[in-house]
Protein backbone atom coordinates (compact mmCIF):
# COMPACT_ATOMS: atom_id res chain seq x y z
CA UNK A 1 0.00 0.00 0.00
CA UNK A 2 3.11 2.19 0.92
CA UNK A 3 4.54 1.46 -2.89
CA UNK A 4 1.15 2.22 -4.38
CA UNK A 5 1.01 5.22 -2.83
CA UNK A 6 4.38 6.27 -3.44
CA UNK A 7 3.52 5.94 -7.23
CA UNK A 8 0.79 7.42 -7.43
CA UNK A 9 2.53 10.66 -5.58
CA UNK A 10 5.87 10.12 -7.32
CA UNK A 11 7.77 10.39 -3.76
CA UNK A 12 9.17 8.26 -1.30
CA UNK A 13 6.78 9.84 1.15
CA UNK A 14 4.89 6.55 2.52
CA UNK A 15 7.33 3.82 2.18
CA UNK A 16 10.38 5.56 3.60
CA UNK A 17 8.87 6.45 7.04
CA UNK A 18 6.83 2.80 6.87
CA UNK A 19 10.69 1.39 7.07
CA UNK A 20 12.66 3.56 9.14
CA UNK A 21 10.08 3.26 11.84
CA UNK A 22 9.84 -0.24 11.04
CA UNK A 23 13.54 -1.19 11.03
CA UNK A 24 14.18 1.58 14.27
CA UNK A 25 10.52 -0.12 16.30
CA UNK A 26 12.56 -3.72 15.43
CA UNK A 27 15.56 -3.07 16.92
CA UNK A 28 14.64 -1.36 20.06
CA UNK A 29 12.05 -4.44 20.70
CA UNK A 30 15.79 -6.77 20.82
CA UNK A 31 17.17 -3.64 23.27
CA UNK A 32 14.28 -3.29 25.09
CA UNK A 33 12.36 -7.01 25.42
CA UNK A 34 15.44 -8.19 28.02
CA UNK A 35 15.18 -5.16 29.89
CA UNK A 36 11.63 -5.06 30.17
CA UNK A 37 12.02 -8.59 31.65
CA UNK A 38 14.84 -7.73 33.66
CA UNK A 39 12.22 -4.96 35.57
CA UNK A 40 10.08 -7.84 36.34
CA UNK A 41 7.41 -6.17 33.67
CA UNK A 42 5.55 -9.56 33.30
CA UNK A 43 2.33 -9.60 32.32
CA UNK A 44 -0.47 -10.88 34.30
CA UNK A 45 -3.00 -13.05 32.89
CA UNK A 46 -6.98 -12.43 34.26
CA UNK A 47 -8.23 -16.15 35.58
CA UNK A 48 -11.79 -16.02 34.06
CA UNK A 49 -9.82 -15.84 30.48
CA UNK A 50 -8.70 -18.29 28.44
CA UNK A 51 -7.25 -20.95 29.99
CA UNK A 52 -4.57 -21.70 27.41
CA UNK A 53 -3.50 -17.62 27.75
CA UNK A 54 -2.19 -18.19 31.49
CA UNK A 55 1.16 -19.68 30.18
CA UNK A 56 1.93 -16.60 29.15
CA UNK A 57 1.74 -14.82 32.49
CA UNK A 58 5.26 -13.33 33.03
CA UNK A 59 5.77 -12.06 29.47
CA UNK A 60 7.36 -8.54 29.12
CA UNK A 61 4.17 -5.96 28.71
CA UNK A 62 4.39 -2.11 28.86
CA UNK A 63 6.21 -3.25 25.16
CA UNK A 64 4.21 0.29 23.69
CA UNK A 65 6.71 2.22 25.53
CA UNK A 66 9.12 1.33 22.93
CA UNK A 67 7.02 1.09 19.44
CA UNK A 68 4.58 4.37 20.11
CA UNK A 69 7.83 7.20 20.69
CA UNK A 70 9.33 5.73 17.45
CA UNK A 71 5.90 6.13 15.39
CA UNK A 72 5.57 9.59 16.56
CA UNK A 73 8.87 10.55 15.82
CA UNK A 74 9.68 9.21 12.55
CA UNK A 75 5.83 11.01 11.72
CA UNK A 76 6.82 14.04 13.06
CA UNK A 77 9.63 14.06 10.85
CA UNK A 78 7.86 14.22 7.74
CA UNK A 79 6.70 17.27 7.86
CA UNK A 80 8.34 19.19 10.87
CA UNK A 81 6.44 22.63 10.20
CA UNK A 82 2.99 20.82 10.26
CA UNK A 83 1.56 22.24 13.77
CA UNK A 84 -1.50 19.29 13.23
CA UNK A 85 1.48 16.49 13.35
CA UNK A 86 1.90 18.25 16.46
CA UNK A 87 -1.17 18.03 18.31
CA UNK A 88 -1.79 13.97 16.74
CA UNK A 89 1.79 13.39 18.42
CA UNK A 90 0.18 15.14 21.84
CA UNK A 91 -2.91 13.06 21.80
CA UNK A 92 -0.99 9.82 20.89
CA UNK A 93 1.43 10.15 23.59
CA UNK A 94 -1.47 11.58 26.19
CA UNK A 95 -3.18 8.07 25.23
CA UNK A 96 0.37 6.16 25.88
CA UNK A 97 0.79 7.75 29.22
CA UNK A 98 -2.61 6.66 30.33
CA UNK A 99 -2.43 2.97 29.19
CA UNK A 100 1.13 3.30 31.19
CA UNK A 101 -0.28 4.52 34.23
CA UNK A 102 -2.98 1.42 34.07
CA UNK A 103 -0.73 -0.95 33.22
CA UNK A 104 1.97 -0.31 35.86
CA UNK A 105 -1.20 -0.32 38.97
CA UNK A 106 -2.07 -3.72 36.97
CA UNK A 107 1.93 -4.86 37.63
CA UNK A 108 1.93 -3.49 41.14
CA UNK A 109 -1.41 -4.99 42.34
CA UNK A 110 -0.83 -8.16 40.35
CA UNK A 111 -3.92 -8.13 39.18
CA UNK A 112 -5.12 -7.86 36.12
CA UNK A 113 -6.70 -4.01 36.77
CA UNK A 114 -5.21 -0.81 36.67
CA UNK A 115 -7.06 2.42 36.61
CA UNK A 116 -11.15 2.00 37.79
CA UNK A 117 -12.88 2.58 34.03
CA UNK A 118 -14.25 5.53 35.37
CA UNK A 119 -10.54 6.79 36.16
CA UNK A 120 -9.43 6.08 32.92
CA UNK A 121 -12.38 7.35 30.74
CA UNK A 122 -11.99 11.02 32.06
CA UNK A 123 -8.36 10.60 31.68
CA UNK A 124 -8.78 10.14 28.24
CA UNK A 125 -11.54 12.53 28.06
CA UNK A 126 -9.65 14.90 29.30
CA UNK A 127 -6.61 14.15 27.14
CA UNK A 128 -9.70 14.14 23.90
CA UNK A 129 -11.07 17.73 24.94
CA UNK A 130 -7.55 19.15 25.04
CA UNK A 131 -6.58 17.93 21.92
CA UNK A 132 -10.16 19.17 19.99
CA UNK A 133 -9.82 22.12 21.19
CA UNK A 134 -6.43 22.42 19.78
CA UNK A 135 -7.81 21.27 16.75
CA UNK A 136 -10.78 23.78 16.84
CA UNK A 137 -8.63 26.81 17.46
CA UNK A 138 -6.57 25.72 14.39
CA UNK A 139 -9.67 25.03 12.35
CA UNK A 140 -8.58 21.56 11.38
CA UNK A 141 -11.51 19.67 12.35
CA UNK A 142 -13.97 18.89 9.43
CA UNK A 143 -13.26 19.72 5.80
CA UNK A 144 -13.75 23.29 3.91
CA UNK A 145 -16.01 24.18 6.41
CA UNK A 146 -14.99 23.16 10.25
CA UNK A 147 -17.50 20.51 11.02
CA UNK A 148 -18.17 19.36 8.03
CA UNK A 149 -18.08 15.64 7.69
CA UNK A 150 -17.40 14.04 4.29
CA UNK A 151 -18.73 10.85 2.98
CA UNK A 152 -19.06 8.67 -0.31
CA UNK A 153 -20.68 9.86 -3.19
CA UNK A 154 -19.55 13.71 -2.62
CA UNK A 155 -22.28 13.70 0.69
CA UNK A 156 -21.54 15.96 3.17
CA UNK A 157 -22.76 16.31 7.03
CA UNK A 158 -22.62 19.42 8.09
CA UNK A 159 -22.38 19.23 11.98
CA UNK A 160 -20.84 22.42 13.18
CA UNK A 161 -20.48 22.34 16.55
CA UNK A 162 -21.45 19.05 16.95
CA UNK A 163 -17.92 17.89 15.93
CA UNK A 164 -16.85 18.20 19.70
CA UNK A 165 -19.28 15.47 21.30
CA UNK A 166 -18.49 13.30 18.05
CA UNK A 167 -14.86 14.12 18.20
CA UNK A 168 -14.97 12.98 21.83
CA UNK A 169 -16.79 9.47 21.39
CA UNK A 170 -14.48 8.46 18.36
CA UNK A 171 -11.10 9.10 20.67
CA UNK A 172 -12.98 7.30 23.54
CA UNK A 173 -14.41 4.72 21.61
CA UNK A 174 -11.44 4.14 19.20
CA UNK A 175 -8.87 3.33 22.03
CA UNK A 176 -10.62 1.34 24.03
CA UNK A 177 -11.74 -0.41 21.11
CA UNK A 178 -8.05 -0.88 19.94
CA UNK A 179 -7.20 -1.84 23.33
CA UNK A 180 -10.06 -4.69 23.74
CA UNK A 181 -8.80 -5.82 20.22
CA UNK A 182 -5.45 -6.71 21.93
CA UNK A 183 -6.25 -10.04 22.99
CA UNK A 184 -4.32 -12.15 21.39
CA UNK A 185 -0.47 -12.51 20.12
CA UNK A 186 0.20 -9.69 16.98
CA UNK A 187 -3.43 -9.54 16.73
CA UNK A 188 -3.72 -5.47 17.50
CA UNK A 189 -0.50 -4.72 16.07
CA UNK A 190 -0.95 -6.24 12.91
CA UNK A 191 -4.80 -5.29 12.61
CA UNK A 192 -3.39 -1.43 13.28
CA UNK A 193 -0.06 -1.72 10.80
CA UNK A 194 -2.98 -2.58 8.25
CA UNK A 195 -5.41 0.10 9.10
CA UNK A 196 -2.79 2.92 9.30
CA UNK A 197 -1.49 1.73 5.83
CA UNK A 198 -4.71 2.27 4.52
CA UNK A 199 -5.98 5.50 5.87
CA UNK A 200 -2.10 7.42 4.29
CA UNK A 201 -3.11 5.32 0.95
CA UNK A 202 -6.33 7.29 1.05
CA UNK A 203 -5.06 10.46 2.26
CA UNK A 204 -3.25 10.04 -0.54
CA UNK A 205 -5.89 9.01 -3.27
CA UNK A 206 -8.49 12.13 -2.34
CA UNK A 207 -7.30 14.37 -4.64
CA UNK A 208 -5.62 17.86 -4.29
CA UNK A 209 -2.07 16.43 -3.98
CA UNK A 210 -3.47 14.42 -1.36
CA UNK A 211 -2.01 14.65 2.29
CA UNK A 212 1.03 13.99 2.42
CA UNK A 213 2.45 14.80 6.08
CA UNK A 214 -0.54 12.94 7.80
CA UNK A 215 -0.39 10.21 5.34
CA UNK A 216 3.09 9.96 6.14
CA UNK A 217 2.33 10.08 9.82
CA UNK A 218 0.21 7.39 8.87
CA UNK A 219 3.19 5.08 7.26
CA UNK A 220 5.26 5.82 10.18
CA UNK A 221 2.90 4.53 12.50
CA UNK A 222 2.03 1.38 10.38
CA UNK A 223 5.63 0.31 10.00
CA UNK A 224 6.16 1.00 14.17
CA UNK A 225 3.89 -1.93 14.64
CA UNK A 226 5.37 -4.14 12.08
CA UNK A 227 8.43 -3.64 13.43
CA UNK A 228 6.71 -5.01 16.99
CA UNK A 229 5.03 -7.27 15.33
CA UNK A 230 8.75 -9.35 14.87
CA UNK A 231 8.77 -9.15 18.94
CA UNK A 232 4.64 -9.62 19.31
CA UNK A 233 3.62 -12.87 17.00
CA UNK A 234 2.97 -15.92 18.42
CA UNK A 235 4.20 -16.92 20.55
CA UNK A 236 4.57 -13.47 22.12
CA UNK A 237 7.86 -12.28 23.55
CA UNK A 238 6.34 -8.72 24.33
CA UNK A 239 2.98 -7.53 24.61
CA UNK A 240 2.25 -3.99 23.61
CA UNK A 241 0.25 -3.25 26.83
CA UNK A 242 -2.76 -0.38 27.38
CA UNK A 243 0.45 1.59 26.74
CA UNK A 244 0.48 0.64 23.19
CA UNK A 245 -3.04 0.05 22.30
CA UNK A 246 -4.67 2.97 24.36
CA UNK A 247 -1.81 5.12 21.82
CA UNK A 248 -2.86 3.31 18.44
CA UNK A 249 -6.47 4.01 19.09
CA UNK A 250 -6.26 7.73 19.81
CA UNK A 251 -3.70 7.98 17.07
CA UNK A 252 -5.96 6.26 14.67
CA UNK A 253 -8.89 8.97 16.02
CA UNK A 254 -6.48 11.83 15.38
CA UNK A 255 -5.73 11.74 12.18
CA UNK A 256 -8.94 10.87 11.20
CA UNK A 257 -10.67 13.85 12.92
CA UNK A 258 -7.75 16.18 10.86
CA UNK A 259 -8.15 14.62 8.09
CA UNK A 260 -11.66 14.36 7.22
CA UNK A 261 -11.33 10.63 7.09
CA UNK A 262 -13.99 9.35 9.84
CA UNK A 263 -15.83 7.55 6.90
CA UNK A 264 -12.98 5.87 5.89
CA UNK A 265 -11.78 4.47 9.75
CA UNK A 266 -15.32 3.23 10.21
CA UNK A 267 -14.97 1.19 7.30
CA UNK A 268 -11.34 0.35 7.73
CA UNK A 269 -11.07 -0.21 11.57
CA UNK A 270 -14.25 -2.72 11.13
CA UNK A 271 -12.20 -5.16 13.33
CA UNK A 272 -11.89 -2.58 16.18
CA UNK A 273 -15.13 -1.54 16.20
CA UNK A 274 -16.59 -5.70 16.14
CA UNK A 275 -14.37 -6.22 18.92
CA UNK A 276 -15.87 -3.66 20.83
CA UNK A 277 -19.51 -4.26 20.04
CA UNK A 278 -18.64 -7.60 20.81
CA UNK A 279 -18.53 -6.75 24.53
CA UNK A 280 -20.91 -4.18 24.47
CA UNK A 281 -23.54 -7.10 23.55
CA UNK A 282 -22.72 -9.75 25.73
CA UNK A 283 -22.55 -7.37 28.72
CA UNK A 284 -26.24 -5.91 27.64
CA UNK A 285 -27.57 -9.61 26.85
CA UNK A 286 -26.30 -10.86 29.97
CA UNK A 287 -27.49 -8.30 32.18
CA UNK A 288 -31.36 -8.28 30.40
CA UNK A 289 -31.52 -12.00 30.87
CA UNK A 290 -30.20 -12.44 34.22
CA UNK A 291 -32.43 -14.46 36.71
CA UNK A 292 -32.44 -15.09 40.73
CA UNK A 293 -29.41 -17.08 40.23
CA UNK A 294 -27.61 -14.01 38.77
CA UNK A 295 -26.99 -15.88 35.89
CA UNK A 296 -27.78 -14.78 32.59
CA UNK A 297 -27.08 -15.86 28.70
CA UNK A 298 -24.58 -15.28 26.80
CA UNK A 299 -24.55 -14.35 22.73
CA UNK A 300 -20.78 -15.22 22.45
CA UNK A 301 -18.76 -18.07 24.36
CA UNK A 302 -16.23 -15.50 25.35
CA UNK A 303 -16.01 -11.68 24.67
CA UNK A 304 -14.33 -9.83 22.99
CA UNK A 305 -15.00 -11.38 19.56
CA UNK A 306 -11.42 -12.93 18.78
CA UNK A 307 -11.44 -15.72 22.29
CA UNK A 308 -15.64 -16.75 20.78
CA UNK A 309 -13.43 -17.79 17.53
CA UNK A 310 -10.75 -19.37 20.02
CA UNK A 311 -12.74 -20.97 22.35
CA UNK A 312 -14.76 -22.56 19.29
CA UNK A 313 -12.05 -24.82 18.70
CA UNK A 314 -9.56 -22.46 16.66
CA UNK A 315 -5.54 -21.73 16.85
CA UNK A 316 -4.53 -18.69 18.03
CA UNK A 317 -2.89 -18.27 15.27
CA UNK A 318 -6.26 -19.02 12.60
CA UNK A 319 -7.97 -16.43 14.53
CA UNK A 320 -5.09 -13.79 14.47
CA UNK A 321 -4.53 -13.97 10.68
CA UNK A 322 -7.88 -14.60 9.89
CA UNK A 323 -8.41 -11.11 11.54
CA UNK A 324 -5.48 -9.76 9.12
CA UNK A 325 -7.29 -10.95 6.39
CA UNK A 326 -10.23 -9.32 7.40
CA UNK A 327 -8.73 -6.39 8.12
CA UNK A 328 -6.98 -6.44 4.29
CA UNK A 329 -10.96 -6.44 3.12
CA UNK A 330 -12.20 -3.87 4.83
CA UNK A 331 -8.86 -1.45 3.79
CA UNK A 332 -9.95 -2.54 0.64
CA UNK A 333 -13.42 -1.89 0.72
CA UNK A 334 -12.49 1.57 1.98
CA UNK A 335 -10.36 2.93 -0.87
CA UNK A 336 -13.77 1.68 -2.91
CA UNK A 337 -16.30 3.83 -1.57
CA UNK A 338 -13.74 6.96 -0.22
CA UNK A 339 -15.36 10.52 0.76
Amino acid sequence: MALAGDWLARAPQLSLPLLVAALVSAGLGAWGVPRLRALKLGQVIRQEGPQAHLSKAGTPTMGGLLAVPVGVIVGGLVAPGDPRLLAVAGLTLAAMAIGAVDDWQSLTKRHNTGLSPRGKLLLQALAAAAFLGWAWQGQWLGGADPGDIALPLGWVLPLGLLIWPLGLFVVLAESNATNLTDGLDGLAAGCGATVFSGLGLQLMLRGNEGDPALAGFCAAMAGTWLGFLLWNRHPARMFMGDTGSLAMGAALAAVSLLSNSLWPLLVMGGVFLAESLSVIVQVWVFKATKGPDGVGRRVLRMAPLHHHFELGGASEQQVVVGFWGVSLLLVLVGLVLLP
